[in-house]
């Protein structure tokens, strides 16, 4: 299976190089997708989050990533996904306020972000722990810590 990751930066800053963001799909995928696919991530400001979010959330304000799968009423190779929106500044602010390393954030946002693709949804308590422990058992492969685990706490 191959992942092909069209990254658009259409953010002014510095943001991780797109052979990272390869590698998070790569493994945020390996398990549910056998054929070659390819997903876009597009990566915002503050104002283009915020207006997607509300537009497609009805929910005010930027957030950290938004996920828009895409069902192809024919079939097609490579298989696509969809997009994937995250807006850089709540990125780095949250992994601030988090005390999270910024890579292991963006990379778990983009396994996060991916897994929604998948269909993977957290809106029941029982979904919720499914993916968070999807998502932690992703991770791992990648040598990141649980993500969800308050900082200090080692269970």
């Amino acid at each position: 299976m191959t992942v092909t990751v069209d990254l658009q930066i259409a953010y002014e800053g510095q943001v991780p190089d797109l052979a990272l963001f390869q590698q998070w799909a790569e493994a945020a995928l390996q398990e549910d997708v056998t054929e070659d696919c390819e997903l876009s991530i597009r990566l915002v400001d503050i104002a283009e989050s915020a207006e997607l979010n509300q537009t497609y959330r009805a929910k005010s304000g930027p957030t950290n990533v938004l996920s828009f799968p895409f069902d192809s009423p024919i079939p097609m190779e490579p298989i696509l996904l969809g997009d994937l929106v995250i807006c850089v500044p709540v990125v780095e602010k949250e992994a601030l306020e988090q005390t999270k390393q910024d890579q292991h954030h963006w990379a778990h946002l983009v396994v996060h972000g991916c897994l929604h693709l998948l269909g993977y949804d957290h809106i029941e308590n029982d979904q919720a722990e499914e993916m968070e422990a999807f998502e932690i058992e992703i991770l791992h492969t990648l040598a990141i810590d649980n993500p969800y685990l308050e900082q200090g706490d080692t269970t």
